[in-house]
């Protein structure tokens, strides 16, 4: 049977607790007990752990061993703030599915009262991604930072891959774009030796994130209304990639799970 798994709020070498809502659903709603075994994942690793402990308040557990995990998807989401019960689902999925960062990005054509209300709903959208992590076994909960506007969003962006969905651009996928982006592609379809070639790109995307960059793909979705010709030649500027996802129009939450999950397939 596998272990329900929880995601510490404090932590030690050797210990992990929960407080809040966590402690709170475990002590009245599970009745826990000391002795009993959960999975807990405490400063990003996951351990086998033992309940000392049991208040309303807190929940302590003993640390044992460490146990294998998979790591968050190398990719931040630049995803314009639209209505927020849609943008709540894409936070949840984008959560689901794995990626490592997402940054709300206030657009031209982000509706005002959406735009001024956005910094406000910035800790709900965390914690959905925290629940959303819980829900799907993550080790690790995306980070989800304050909205931004798009120029500054882009000037500190350091993703060495950087994909712009945009409805101007007919032809080019992301799957041809992130080939693109990798020196052994071009060769895949003359060489016998693709799992080495694979494997060499797998293990340069791992050595661009021990190099101190969080994310080596970075996907920017726009808003209704798609980006303006303005915000089109600001990416243009920092080097992005426009791509399509086909002929089909879709809202942007359904382009962004799409989105992420077809470069998912390209990062491991």
């Amino acid at each position: 049977m596998t272990r329900r798994r929880w995601i510490a709020d404090r932590w030690t070498a050797t210990t992990a607790s929960l407080t809040g809502d966590q402690a709170t659903h475990l002590a009245r709603v599970l009745r826990a007990e000391p002795g009993q075994v959960y999975d807990v994942v405490s400063n990003g690793f996951l351990h086998r752990a033992e309940i000392v402990s049991v208040s309303d308040a807190e929940v302590l557990f003993t640390l044992h061993e460490e146990l294998e995990s998979d790591a968050a998807l190398p990719l931040h989401l630049l995803l314009a703030v639209f209505k927020f019960d849609h943008m709540e689902w894409a936070i949840e999925k984008a959560t689901e599915l794995g990626i490592a960062r997402i940054t709300p990005i206030l657009a031209r054509r982000t509706e005002k009262h959406l735009a001024q209300s956005a910094l406000k709903r910035s800790e709900r959208w965390r914690r959905i991604a925290l629940e959303a992590s819980k829900q799907s076994r993550r080790t690790d909960i995306p980070e989800i930072l304050d909205p931004a506007l798009l120029k500054s969003a882009l000037e500190i962006e350091r993703s060495p891959v950087r994909i712009l969905l945009s409805e101007t651009e007919q032809s080019l996928t992301i799957s041809a774009a992130m080939d693109n982006s990798n020196p052994s592609a071009n060769d895949r379809r003359i060489s016998t030796h693709t799992t080495e070639a694979d494997a060499l790109h797998s293990s340069n995307i791992r050595s661009t994130l021990s190099d101190g960059i969080n994310t080596a793909l970075a996907l920017a979705i726009g808003p209704e209304g798609g980006w303006t010709p303005e915000e089109m030649s600001i990416f243009t500027q920092h080097q992005w990639q426009p791509v399509t996802l086909g002929p089909r129009i879709l809202r942007a939450e359904t382009a962004a799970i799409a989105a992420i999950a077809i470069a998912s397939t390209h990062l491991f």
